[in-house]
């Protein structure tokens, strides 16, 4: 394991900053203000600088036109773009193509990855099943119907559903009994959507499936496909989780070192301290268990554990530690923490999503307790 970035890595994370100095938190409006969504679309003119950027196909292949990076580059980049709170499917579409490039056929590979690198698709993932508890493999079924596979079923809580060309679903495979990957376009016959609001004010899908007939050629079937790139999507929300705690603990740093009491700046008060020295504790412990977790996931190096329980290591921290960064900095800026002219309100409502994305850390402590179990240590 070796956590020196590399020269191509430090650039991603150097063009990233460039693309999001400008965006503004507050670029849309405030969640806690709005009945509805906070907009219809995505941030597509940051869509766009990222594409410009190429930092849309940083992890594909020089083939179709990308750099050819890896999953530690994918996350340095998402980390910069939570703390400005990017409202665009980067994750979801960037995982989705490694899928294909990674596990996809040659012909869907063609018509896809170009496309997809430069921003002309948008694709998104529908990892949370039924309930969002259960795998979102169960939440679907497949079965193969004269040369195509059709799909019933329904998957929750689609981010950019409403707006992405085309959602990747994992289904169960009712004649093998395994996961496979389809690429649904979103106007396909028997697919509709359902509105859905996030914590963040922002659209959802709920994707309703009833006899939707893909081709064979958008269908993944490999063995292992869908597990991988379900680490990948956890992996990069972690990415998220950490940028936006370190961002709040900025704000929280920034303020108490101006806000006077008995003529002193709060922050020089022991307790206020301690407070943001143990969420600079969460946040560095959450650093370290995401690039362990990404370093797996890029370089399939082995391990006394599978990937997936690096993967639950870092999804405790982050769904624990991201809670805690934002309701210590709430509690130290005080009623100004609430006021929706200020952002701070805006970090918690997306860790607030985050969190729940994640998952409560007991499962994932449970997931890594049942991998013990199956891969005694020593």
């Amino acid at each position: 394991m070796d956590f020196t970035f590399t020269e191509e890595q430090q650039a991603a994370v150097e063009a990233a900053k460039a693309v999001f100095a400008g965006v503004a938190p507050d670029g849309v409006p405030s969640p806690a203000l709005t009945a509805g969504a906070v907009a219809d679309d995505f941030d597509r003119a940051l869509w766009s600088r990222l594409a410009d950027a190429d930092l849309l196909s940083l992890l594909l292949d020089a083939r179709h036109g990308g750099a050819g990076l890896d999953a530690v580059a994918l996350c340095l980049v998402l980390r910069e773009s939570a703390k400005v709170l990017a409202r665009v499917p980067l994750l979801e579409s960037t995982a989705a193509a490694v899928a294909v490039q990674t596990y996809g056929g040659e012909e869907l590979k063609t018509d896809l990855l170009e496309r997809a690198g430069r921003g002309e698709l948008v694709l998104t993932v529908a990892a949370n099943g039924r309930t969002g508890h259960d795998g979102a493999e169960l939440a679907v079924t497949a079965r193969q119907e004269d040369g195509a596979w059709v799909l019933d079923g329904l998957q929750t809580a689609v981010p950019w559903a409403q707006n992405a060309d085309f959602v990747l679903v994992p289904a169960l495979s009712t004649g093998t009994g395994r996961s496979v990957l389809a690429l649904v376009p979103r106007d396909q016959q028997g697919a509709t959507l359902a509105e859905q609001i996030s914590t963040t004010g922002e659209l959802l899908g709920e994707l309703h499936l009833d006899s939707v007939r893909i081709p064979a050629r958008d269908v993944i079937d490999a063995d292992g496909a869908w597990e991988w790139l379900r680490n990948l999507l956890a992996t990069g929300s972690c990415a998220l989780a950490l940028g936006l705690g370190e961002r709040v603990l900025d704000m929280t740093s920034e303020y108490t070192g101006k806000r006077e009491q008995f003529g002193f700046p709060v922050a020089t008060f022991q307790a206020v301290a301690v407070q943001a020295a143990d969420r600079y504790i969460d946040l560095r412990a959450m650093e370290a268990t995401l690039w362990q977790a990404a370093w797996r996931i890029s370089t399939g190096a082995g391990g006394a554990l599978p990937a997936s329980g690096d993967v639950a290591v870092a999804k405790v921290w982050a769904s624990e530690g991201v809670r805690r960064v934002v309701q210590t900095a709430q509690h130290l800026h005080g009623g100004f923490g609430a006021d929706t002219d200020y952002s701070l309100h805006r970090y918690h409502a997306w860790a607030k999503h985050l969190e729940l994305s994640l998952g409560p850390a007991a499962a994932h402590e449970e997931a890594l307790g049942d991998l013990l179990a199956a891969h005694p240590l020593g």
